[in-house]
């Protein structure tokens, strides 16, 4: 997706995010090894697309897109009012940092 978006935009910023943390990771190994592979790939693909010369790719980690207070999401997953805000704030910072170094 990023080399298709550069062809035509090859200045644009991009952001990869990760996936969320689900809320009751901590007591299923098997959502806390989902999460580690996967992100691992984003992060492998990011390393990679940079080390290539895909300038303004940023990353944003995904650990810290809710908070660890289980009023984020409805059902460790899907988010709540108070969880798409965190998102929003999460993005936000993200995207507000990208734009100053433009």
């Amino acid at each position: 997706m990023v080399e298709r978006i550069r062809q035509d935009r090859p200045q644009t910023p991009i952001l990869l995010v990760e996936d969320r943390t689900y809320a009751n990771t901590r007591f299923f190994p098997a959502k806390m090894e989902r999460h580690r592979s996967s992100r691992a790939a984003l992060r492998a693909a990011w390393h990679e697309l940079t080390t290539q010369g895909s300038g303004n790719l940023h990353y944003l980690d995904g650990d810290g897109l809710l908070p660890d207070d289980g009023e984020a999401t409805v059902d460790s997953s899907h988010p709540t009012d108070l969880g798409m805000v965190a998102y929003a704030d999460a993005y936000e910072a993200a995207i507000r940092s990208i734009l100053q170094q433009s």
